[in-house]
């Protein structure tokens, strides 16, 4: 468990950039650096063209490291310093007045952090398909991860906002950023590290395997389970992405503001002079106490997004690996995939004052995805094991990179399509515009309709995934048996 907890550690880490990325990073461009929407899909557009010639050559890299202490944890650490520099300069506003210096700082910097985010989360991911060949095993790892990964969720969509309203000084938001993602920055190098000094690599390629990159690329390419999984996971990715974002504006431009100040109130989260407990101190010095109704957005979306992550958090650790176990992960997937995306299309129907509804939708969508988080990644593993099963060779690095890739594509995609939605209804970039009716039906439709499309597509080509319940086990119990023997 010590070790599951430390390689689960790392995957703190890298939420606490993804998620800013996939929640944040578009309002950060069109708010902070004043962009337009489209500029800013178009940056992050510029960015999945690098990503296509980077996440191969670390699949390639890592596959072909040898050290004393295995191929992909030394890339972790190599890694972690570098990945959190870029990560600060992502959120950093240089004062540039000028909009095409300011655009092009921002496809700098954020194409820096994601080849970085490739060079540290494709050999972290890798080294968790090769701990162990047990199937459980493998789930719990997973699991144990995932936990992990919905506490940096947790601090990252529940506390950015509230954070970079405290730390902004005479209502320097760009102060605010550079010190909130500063602390990130800092927790995630630690945790990087740690994942170093605790997990152990067990399963190596056959001792005969030659290393051969047009035998990979190969048979990567031929496989119709690592087909399907870079379909599911780009569009799971566009998915998150542009409805994470979405939300953002959903609450800061549809959401009635005094409605949420009041249901803020019912929770106990409103300034009052007469409190003096211990935990409403500790709320209001992470910013979590409102002032004022013209401040409601920033706890009430903090607020939204950390029961999201909780109940996400008891999803994964209650029901993925009960579901998965009974049931395989495939049909688990498909079931609550649906679910999820049927929920978020529910999105659009709440009127602007209907706090309470906008609530329970986000309760039932977190229940419905929460099984599936651990599972994309443990499907991803038994990949790379049918790529042995069938090839007789084994590329982790490589099956895993091109799965990152999707996910930095969906990532980027999303933020795009999300971007040029906004500018084609409308929206005024700058912080505290005025949308019109257009661009706000246009947000509605970004956080609910569209978004519940593209999880629809993700469900079709979980259909297409061959790895069955009984045909996971019949593999690895061959595989196992090949390598007692060295039968390759």
């Amino acid at each position: 468990m010590a070790e599951k907890i430390g390689y689960g550690l790392g995957d703190c880490s890298a939420n606490l950039v993804f998620q800013m990325m996939m929640i944040y990073q578009t309002k950060f461009y069109t708010d902070v650096f004043g962009l337009e929407g489209a500029i800013a899909g178009t940056v992050m557009l510029v960015a999945r063209i690098v990503d296509a010639f980077v996440d191969p050559t670390v699949g390639i890299l890592t596959d072909r490291t040898n050290t004393r202490w295995g191929k992909y944890r030394p890339w972790v650490l190599w890694t972690a310093l570098p990945f959190m520099v870029f990560y600060i300069l992502a959120f950093y506003n240089p004062g540039i007045e000028d909009k095409g210096l300011v655009a092009l700082y921002a496809t700098i910097s954020y194409t820096l952090l994601m080849t970085m985010y490739s060079f540290n989360n494709t050999p972290y991911s890798s080294l968790g398909g090769v701990m162990s060949a047990d199937i459980k095993e493998r789930t719990s790892i997973t699991s144990v991860r995932f936990i992990f990964s919905t506490i940096g969720q947790f601090v990252v969509q529940g506390l950015t906002l509230p954070l970079v309203s405290k730390f902004s000084e005479d209502g320097d938001k760009a102060h605010g950023w550079l010190c909130t993602i500063s602390l990130f920055a800092v927790v995630g190098f630690i945790f990087l590290a740690t994942v170093f000094f605790s997990a152990k690599e067990r399963i190596t390629p056959p001792a005969n395997q030659k290393t051969n990159l047009r035998e990979d690329i190969k048979d990567i390419f031929s496989s119709v389970p690592w087909r399907a999984m870079f379909v599911l996971t780009l569009f799971v990715f566009i998915t998150l992405a542009m409805w994470g974002s979405a939300m953002n504006y959903y609450f800061e431009d549809y959401v009635d503001a005094g409605a949420l100040y009041a249901f803020l109130d019912r929770l106990g989260l409103v300034s009052a002079e007469a409190q003096d407990t211990i935990g409403y101190n500790i709320l209001n010095a992470f910013g979590l106490i409102v002032s004022s109704p013209d401040k409601a957005y920033e706890v009430g979306f903090g607020v939204f997004n950390m029961l999201g992550a909780l109940v996400q958090f008891f999803g994964v650790i209650l029901l993925s690996n009960f579901l998965a176990n009974r049931y395989g992960k495939k049909k688990t997937f498909i079931v609550c995939l649906t679910l999820t995306a049927i929920f978020t299309a529910m999105f659009y129907f709440p009127a602007k004052d209907n706090i309470e509804m906008m609530f329970i939708l986000n309760f039932l969508k977190s229940l419905a995805y929460a099984p599936t988080v651990p599972l994309l990644w443990a499907m991803i593993a038994d990949v790379a094991d049918h790529s042995e099963y069938i090839h007789y060779r084994r590329a982790t690095g490589f099956v895993f990179a091109g799965v990152v890739f999707a996910l930095k594509a969906g990532l980027g995609v999303g933020g795009a399509i999300l971007g040029f939605l906004l500018s084609g209804f409308g929206f005024v970039s700058g912080a505290g515009a005025v949308q019109s009716e257009t661009a706000i039906e246009g947000i509605i439709l970004s956080a609910s309709w569209i978004p519940a499309a593209t999880f629809f597509v993700g469900v079709i080509a979980l259909f297409f995934y061959p790895i069955t319940k009984q045909y996971n086990e019949k593999m690895q119990a061959e595989l196992a048996e090949r390598r007692s023997r060295n039968d390759y």
